[in-house]
């Protein structure tokens, strides 16, 4: 039985009336979200046939996605989370490729089920179920570094492994009162959220991304995220950096006082040393973790007894990791199944991420091994995608897209001639966006003179020079 399920049903006898979710005025004990539990798997077995097939899941955060997904686990089925800032585009490549054969979503349509007080509805679909490896529990997709994303399958037994650990770095009585920030479609909360806390026999309190401020992820309301989080009474958040950076400006000047806040674990991008120190002088009690979708979220993290500001922390108890002779982080063990629709995963996982460990065991990461941004929103993006973008606009000659840590996408831009004019660009740069999810939009630019092999910026085959080129900009680059 699934260690989160088994948690609840035994928590539902010892504690029935302890809370266990709850969303603005609705409230469940622990004793009444096992009952809810069985009654939505039962409404649900009714409707999906028995097999192996994948069920996305379309909704945003609430009770209702808590509960679907708890079910579907009951039910073994795999579920397919479509994070809500997935494109049209990235939505169906996701169900295609993971081969779902219903989607559960608030869309009208198809069959209905009552979820506490809100309907959810069922619709059919003609999926491959041949696509997921044996024990698929979740199929995964990060905003993928390009339009496409890989599905990552995870078993129910990894993912509950991480959240288990994490209880055992942090302990139980880190289990308040927890409100989710990020979607629940993103396996970090998913995971280190949502089944840490129902392990730990906390509080999830799952209150939609309009009542957060969070209508816009990338451009967030933090003065009415922070009135919900105080009246809330909320003692941890799970954060990306940009997140963090908007609590912190926000409680610099007064707007955010969470005076029962006592976690605040940081991931998804690199965090500066300083950043962590400047968080905790604003009594903002910051720990920076580390991970990957492949090893079902979290794989290294700081807490109150493991702490160095500068490093990821320690990894998890679970995990084994190496470094390879280039200094590439490489899991050794406990990682995913194998992608959707490809062969099985053998043998260690790469990370694509160099880093180094100190005599302590602590764990900081340098760097990547290749071209791959990560946003400071925890979204990865390669820029020869957004670049392919900008050139198929007949003005652009070439362009640079970089950004790693920052808020927004920056590029280099030169254009097919010297006389363009800079807002003939912008004009460019707006369409692209346009056509772009929000997270791989490009917000500022420069313009540069055409391009040369003569000048060592073009390779003998006409590409431009990364690395000479965002050096000779620097100032734009680092600005």
């Amino acid at each position: 039985m699934s260690r989160v399920l088994q948690a609840v049903t035994q928590r539902s006898v010892a504690r029935p009336d302890k809370i266990a979710l709850a969303e603005g005025a609705r409230r469940l004990t622990y004793s009444e979200l096992a009952e809810e539990i069985e009654r939505v798997s039962q409404a649900l077995s009714q409707v999906l046939p028995n097999g192996p097939g994948c069920v996305g899941v379309a909704l945003g955060n609430g009770i209702a996605w808590v509960i679907t997904d708890l079910a579907l686990i009951q039910l073994r089925r795999a579920a397919l989370p479509l994070p809500v800032f997935f494109t049209e585009a990235q939505t169906e490549s996701a169900l295609r490729d993971a081969g779902a054969d219903w989607v559960i979503s608030s869309e009208e349509g198809g069959v209905a089920i009552a979820i506490v007080g809100e309907t959810v509805w069922l619709h059919r679909r003609d999926g491959d179920a041949t696509r997921l490896h044996p024990n698929t529990a979740k199929v995964t997709y990060t905003s993928g570094s390009t339009g496409a994303p890989k599905g990552v399958c995870l078993s129910q037994a990894q993912m509950e492994r991480v959240a288990a650990s994490i209880v055992q770095r942090f302990g139980v009585g880190f289990a308040g009162v927890h409100v989710p920030i990020l979607p629940l479609g993103v396996l970090l909360e998913n995971v280190a959220g949502l089944y840490s806390v129902l392990l730990a026999g906390g509080r999830y309190c799952v209150e939609s991304a309009a009542e957060l401020g969070c209508d816009n992820p990338f451009k967030p309301d933090f003065e009415r995220m922070g009135a919900k989080l105080r009246r809330l009474n909320a003692t941890s958040l799970i954060l990306v950096p940009e997140l963090l950076r908007g609590v912190m400006a926000a409680s610099a000047f007064g707007r955010m006082q969470l005076p029962e806040l006592n976690l605040v674990a940081v991931g998804g991008a690199k965090v500066a040393p300083d950043l962590v120190s400047l968080a905790r002088s604003l009594k903002l009690p910051v720990f920076e973790g580390y991970g990957l979708t492949e090893c079902a979220s979290v794989v290294a993290v700081n807490s109150p007894q493991y702490d160095r500001p500068g490093t990821v922390g320690k990894p998890l108890d679970h995990i084994e990791l190496s470094l390879a002779a280039d200094g590439e982080i490489i899991i050794e063990s406990d990682t995913y199944l194998g992608c959707a629709g490809q062969a099985p995963r053998a043998g260690a996982t790469p990370t694509g991420d160099l880093g180094r460990i100190d005599d302590d065991g602590f764990l900081e990461v340098t760097g990547r091994k290749s071209n791959l941004i990560i946003t400071s929103f925890g979204r990865n993006v390669s820029p020869e995608w957004v670049e392919s973008e900008l050139l198929s606009e007949p003005v652009i000659r070439h362009a640079l897209v970089f950004g790693e840590g920052r808020s927004e996408l920056r590029a280099l831009i030169a254009p097919v001639f010297p006389n363009v004019e800079r807002d003939a660009v912008a004009a460019c740069v707006e369409r692209v966006n346009a056509r772009l999810p929000a997270y791989a939009r490009v917000g500022d630019f420069e313009l540069l003179a055409p391009l040369t092999a003569e000048s060592g910026q073009l390779t003998g085959n006409g590409r431009p020079k990364r690395h000479t080129i965002l050096a000779a900009h620097a100032a734009f680059v680092n600005g």
